[in-house]
């Protein structure tokens, strides 16, 4: 690995480390009060009776009354987060933190602060991650590279959090209820358990950051998702989202047919209770099979494209149609590769699809194409399936290929194609393009008709 790129990540790392530190502690007028003790000092050299230098021992002294206040401030608490089962990248966050004081003194004036995981990337991200336009910078730039390091700083932050605006006083053994406020910056599993307090001095020049024991907890970061026309899905039927078409057996809920006996097994509301009392045998309604849709969603999980904001993209597209489907009348199968072949159904008597927007949190990218596992996983289930909406990382000859062996099997298929710039010619499907996601969602046709 070239070792410029070592050093500088060490020295980029090690900087961002000793910045947060002095930033948390160190409050704006602080910052202000130092800069003036530093000017003060340079230039009452040799002047001690100078206005000047009276302002230096001024400030000087306020300065250290400060440090040693915060040095003595002491808080001892625990905390509880109240957190909702799910956030949604973008959204703000509203939760609240159960916060008790087990010291013996009264807290006053203190705040609450949620900490982020940690952000900064590591060297093979610093390395192998170029950032968007980089190639366009001044040879400066483009040898120290410090701009590639804030731009993944910034993409990798997982949320940014807002001080409460009132002070916290609280007595000693009191509980108290405390809200907060963050706005996730991304999708994803997000560990929430390192909470702070902050105590500042008098003069609000600098406060002290103390840990909060906190039990451990997570926040599930769903990803953002779009509005969606209203459309119609190939298939043996017509299919509205939130509509009902005739398609693959789920269940049985239909037109009373008959009876029959009881079998281990049967559910509870189909007994009929009035023959059990005349037969003095458990007798059971059968119904007729009602048939619903079953739909599969495919995300291609394969680097295509080298951009990694078009695999973002597609799995707020993916989330999307997830929501946009009927949840009580259809199933919807969610396919991808990582590591090996996953299917996770939702729907009718199955799954919530709140799963499938956790699963989705939490798939990333992989490294190799293999998308001859993915069309066999798809080829398998072909029997059970309406239809089947693909969503692909970018067109080339793999993933036309790919279109192609589900067209052969006889699958109904609508290609979603997500990437840069205008489409690529012999692309099939509906080409996306990143950045223009929401407009070109909205000029899908209602009717989306099957690839051949």
């Amino acid at each position: 690995m070239n070792l410029r790129f070592r050093i500088l990540h060490y020295i980029y790392h090690r900087g961002a480390a000793v910045q947060h530190w002095f930033g948390r502690r160190i409050r704006p007028a602080g910052a202000g009060a130092l800069l003036v003790v530093s000017l003060g000092c340079f230039m009452s050299v040799g002047q001690p009776k100078n206005s000047i230098f009276q302002v230096f021992c001024f400030s000087l002294g306020m300065v250290a009354l400060s440090l040693a206040w915060v040095i003595f401030r002491r808080a001892k608490l625990t905390a509880i987060l109240e957190l909702p089962r799910h956030a949604t990248a973008g959204e703000p966050l509203r939760y609240s933190i159960r916060l008790q004081n087990i010291g013996n003194l009264t807290l006053r004036g203190a705040k609450l602060e949620q900490t982020a995981p940690d952000s900064r990337p590591s060297l093979r991200e610093f390395t192998s991650i170029s950032e968007p336009g980089e190639d366009q910078r001044n040879p400066f730039d483009r040898t120290m590279i410090y701009y590639r390091w804030q731009w993944l700083m910034a993409r990798k932050g997982s949320f940014s959090a807002s001080e409460p605006e009132e002070d916290i006083e609280l007595a000693a053994g009191e509980i108290r209820k405390i809200p907060m406020l963050l706005t996730p910056n991304r999708r994803g599993v997000v560990p929430m358990s390192d909470v702070r307090a902050l105590l500042p001095d008098p003069l609000g020049f600098f406060q002290r950051c103390r840990h909060i024991d906190t039990k451990p907890a997570r926040l599930v970061v769903l990803p953002k998702r779009y509005r969606l026309p209203q459309l119609i899905m190939p298939g043996s039927a017509a299919f509205r989202i939130g509509g009902v078409e005739t398609s693959n057996a789920i269940g049985n809920s239909g037109e009373f047919v008959g009876l029959r006996d009881y079998r281990p097994g049967d559910p509870m509301r189909q007994i009929h209770w009035k023959s059990w009392a005349h037969t003095g045998k458990p007798m059971v309604k059968e119904l007729e099979d009602t048939f619903f849709p079953r739909y599969a969603l495919v995300l291609d999980t394969f680097a295509g494209s080298p951009d990694e904001s078009v695999f973002e993209e597609m799995v707020s597209i993916a989330a999307s149609f997830i929501v946009g489907l009927d949840r009580s009348e259809s199933l919807l199968d969610l396919m991808f590769i990582a590591g090996k072949a996953h299917t996770v159904t939702a729907g009718r008597g199955m799954e919530r699809m709140e799963k499938l927007l956790e699963v989705l949190a939490d798939v990333g990218m992989e490294d190799g194409e293999q998308l001859d596992m993915l069309s066999g996983t798809v080829i398998h289930h072909r029997q059970k399936m309406t239809s089947c909406l693909l969503i692909l990382n970018g067109w080339d000859d793999r993933r036309a290929e790919f279109v192609s062996n589900l067209i052969k099997a006889a699958i109904p298929c609508v290609p979603i194609v997500v990437g840069n710039g205008p489409p690529p010619a012999g692309v099939i499907g509906h080409w996306l393009e990143n950045g223009e996601i929401d407009r070109d969602l909205l000029r899908l046709p209602t009717r989306l008709s099957a690839a051949i």
